[in-house]
Formats: C-alpha cells, sequence, structure tokens
C-alpha cells in the first residue's frame, strides 16, 4: 500500500533523489533533482538521509492523497502548498493524516518544489538510484512522470519526527534575474576576447524550449575563433555550451554524458540550485571566478549541511 495516492499530477511531477552516479562512461545520465539543495533540506527536515527519495515539481504541484500517517516537508520554489482547506508551512516538517489531501495552487516564486517524506519514497532503485530518468523511461515511477491513480510507497522512518524549520534567515529568495557564478573553460580559446566579454556583460533569457536536460538562452550571439564542433567530451553540470548558432546553452541535471560543442564556461556547482529555480521568460546573467572561489563556495555549502544535520531540532542552525 502506499503513503499517497495521487489525484492529480500537476505540470511534470517526478520522483528524483541526488542522481545516478558511476554511469556516465555508459551514457547514462545522472539525473536527480536540479535543486539539489532544495531535495536535500527538506529531507533532512523529515528525519531523512540528504539522498532519500522525493518528488520534484514543477511550475504546477499534484494534488495527494495521504493514505497513512506521515511527515513532510515542502521546500524550493513556492508552489502554494494547502493542506485540506489551509495553508501548508514551507521549509518545515508538518504531520500529514491519512486521510488529508495536500495540493498546491500553482507557481508563485521560482520553478521547482520539493517535497520530502519521512522514510523517502520506497520506488525501485535503478543503478543505484531512485531517479526518474524521462528519457529512457527508467527509474521513479516506471521512468516516467506522475499519472492520477499512482500510489507512492515511502520506506520506515528512521524514528519519531521532531517539527524541525529551517530559519528564516537561511531561506533561499527566488527572483525573476540571476547572475550565475561560472568558471571559464574547457574551450574557451574558441572564442574571441570579445566573445567572452559578450557572455559575461549580457543578459540571457531562458527560453521556452527549456528543460531538465538544458537551459537554451535567448541573447546575443557569442563570437568564435574556432569551429563550433569539437570531438565529443565530457558534459559536467552546468556546462555553458555554445553550438553553431552561437547562442549558449547551460546542460542540467538529465544533460547527454558527451556533446561536441564548444563549453565556454560551466556554472559553479553552488550556484546549480538557485539556476533550477528560474523558468522561461527569466534572465541569466554570468560572472567569471576562479576555480578556488568556486570551491570556496562548495566548501561553505558543505559547513552548512554539516551543521544541519546535527542541529537537534534544526531551528537553531547557524545561531552560533
Amino acid at each position: 500500500m502506499g503513503t499517497f495516492e495521487v489525484l492529480d499530477a500537476g505540470g511534470l511531477t517526478t520522483v528524483q533523489d541526488l542522481g545516478r552516479y558511476g554511469f556516465q562512461r555508459y551514457g547514462v545520465p545522472v539525473s536527480g533533482a536540479m535543486d539539489a539543495f532544495a531535495l536535500r533540506v527538506a529531507n533532512l527536515l523529515v528525519g531523512n538521509g540528504e539522498g532519500d527519495a522525493g518528488l520534484e515539481m514543477t511550475l504546477a504541484g499534484p494534488q495527494l492523497l495521504c493514505l497513512a500517517n506521515t511527515v513532510v516537508a515542502v521546500t524550493g520554489g513556492d508552489l502554494q502548498p494547502r493542506l485540506d482547506d489551509g495553508a501548508a508551512p514551507m521549509w518545515e516538517a508538518f504531520p500529514v493524516a491519512a486521510g488529508s489531501v495536500l495540493s498546491f495552487r500553482g507557481r508563485r516564486t521560482g520553478a521547482r518544489g520539493y517535497l520530502g517524506v519521512a522514510g523517502g519514497l520506497d520506488v525501485p532503485v535503478v543503478l543505484g538510484s531512485r531517479s526518474t530518468y524521462l528519457r529512457s523511461r527508467f527509474g521513479g515511477i516506471e521512468g516516467r512522470a506522475l499519472r492520477p491513480g499512482d500510489l507512492l510507497p515511502a520506506g520506515q522512518a528512521s524514528g519519531p519526527v521532531d517539527v524541525r524549520r529551517l530559519p528564516h534567515g537561511f531561506l533561499p529568495t527566488y527572483i525573476g534575474s540571476h547572475t550565475v557564478r561560472a568558471v571559464l573553460g574547457p574551450q574557451a580559446s574558441a572564442f574571441t576576447k570579445r566573445g567572452v566579454q559578450t557572455l559575461l556583460g549580457s543578459a540571457y533569457t531562458i527560453a521556452a524550449e527549456s528543460d531538465r536536460m538544458g537551459y537554451r538562452l535567448e541573447g546575443p550571439a557569442i563570437e568564435r575563433c574556432a569551429p563550433a564542433d569539437i570531438i565529443s567530451d565530457g558534459t559536467p553540470a552546468g556546462a555553458v555550451q555554445v553550438p553553431g548558432s552561437g547562442v549558449p546553452i547551460i546542460l542540467l541535471a538529465d544533460r547527454g554524458t558527451a556533446g561536441g560543442y564548444t563549453k565556454i564556461a560551466a556554472v559553479i556547482s553552488a550556484d546549480l540550485p538557485r539556476l533550477a529555480q528560474s523558468g522561461p521568460g527569466d534572465r541569466v546573467f554570468f560572472q567569471a571566478v576562479t576555480v578556488e572561489e568556486a570551491h570556496a563556495a562548495l566548501r561553505r555549502e558543505a559547513a552548512f549541511f554539516e551543521e544541519l544535520r546535527h542541529a537537534p531540532t534544526i531551528n537553531g542552525v547557524g545561531s552560533n
């Protein structure tokens, strides 16, 4: 028996964890949550391991009938969660009784919401992960987005779940324009100095033809001094690929494992969650940083989660 029954699937709702690692050499994408920060926090709020599976909800959230008493947390973009007839909190663990309905009114801020469930969603593990990869139809629930009538089972919770919330000062903000930090390379030399300046000095708009594989951008073309095509090589998350059109594409969770276009830069790991909360029509600006600065940002994120893991109720994280 499931913990939830799907009454309405919302826009695009999939089961995701932190990704499928170790198989890129075979052409299997990492997938996983687009906003890993939000999923990790949702899991910690309900007492899970931060890599447990939850729901990723895009723009319009689902309607879920609770079949068993449980504890959940909603994080990420504000899709206006509701529990029965009242507003449900965000960035906070709260109980849901059997027979209650969890629903979402629609996007207010951000693009993706996350639902963590005590015990984690217990769908089959495929190649070490429960994440859904839509293009190859595996992982999650039969490799697809949720449908009405689906049952979502949860694992056994590790124990009683305290009422936990993320302090207000740590809540991310999602706005329509984002400056993301990026390290230039690995093929930055294929572009002219003016081309690099175009990337760093222009506003780009996320196009409607964007998805979990990557964000197509609209804006000034980037001038190059070498052909667009290269011998295919690896594509890290956040790679800024520039095809023949000269307009960049940012590769994301469901990206292919290799690609044959020049990459002018890569968005740093610490900024990918914020980028994932941008949607079509939002603007993106690029700021160049060094590898050392990227590592420092990642260390700060790691320190935050280390403190979060060991906060008894999480309410006081970062207060010392």
